[in-house]
């Protein structure tokens, strides 16, 4: 019996297939840089940060997030991040941590505005505010109900009332996350059940939201 050795593949004898596998390449690092601004000050350890600026100071850890390294360039007033073979799924995780990084930045020097109205085709919608320090929102009359509704604020979040719009509240803070889980326990708190949503659409709805620069 006569015996026939394969001999290797040549690139011409390849199928598209294992062409495709040739062409990718592992990427071994990639990297983003963000400028800190005038006026900020970051004390980093490993992935925890803390950005102190004229508003006051936050605090971020980044421990959860895989492969990132951090690290503070003093001489170019810089914060480098970077990550060692990602994967595609992990390189996503890179661009959002820059941008909670930014996220600090605005909130130390600028702050945060998110501004909610009150929505209602019949039963009028009461909002009342605690004055004195502005932690309390209580929703009164929703769809007619009395059990009245109280949303505690998040830290750092003040709330008051719009003069210039009826029906409207606005919320304050220097960290974006607790503004905006502030109005999430709001709109949260006056959701309409056991009806047709696309019918009724009373509750409270964000309307907008920026970041507090004295230009804008």
């Amino acid at each position: 019996e006569r015996r026939t050795e394969e001999r290797p593949k040549l690139k011409e004898d390849l199928d598209d297939g294992d062409k495709e596998k040739t062409k990718r390449m592992r990427l071994v690092k990639t990297e983003r840089t963000l400028d800190i601004p005038e006026g900020v000050t970051v004390k980093m350890s490993g992935r925890k940060i803390t950005v102190s600026g004229p508003r006051g100071e936050l605090k971020r850890d980044f421990n959860h997030v895989a492969k990132i390294d951090l690290h503070h360039d003093k001489e170019n007033n810089k914060i480098v991040a970077a990550m060692y073979f990602p994967t595609s799924k992990i390189t996503s995780a890179l661009r959002s941590t820059c941008s909670n990084i930014s996220n600090l930045f605005d909130g130390v020097l600028y702050g945060f505005e998110y501004k909610m109205r009150a929505v209602y085709a019949h039963f009028p919608i009461n909002i009342n505010i605690d004055e004195k320090k502005g932690d309390i929102v209580e929703i009164r009359n929703f769809l007619g109900e009395k059990r009245p509704r109280k949303c505690k604020m998040l830290p750092g979040v003040k709330a008051e009332r719009s003069s210039d719009v009826k029906d409207q509240i606005v919320l304050t803070g220097n960290d974006i996350d607790n503004v905006s889980k502030s109005c999430a326990l709001i709109h949260d708190s006056c959701l309409v059940k056991k009806k047709d949503i696309r019918k009724f659409l009373d509750g409270m709805y964000v309307s907008e939201k920026r970041v507090m620069k004295p230009d804008e």
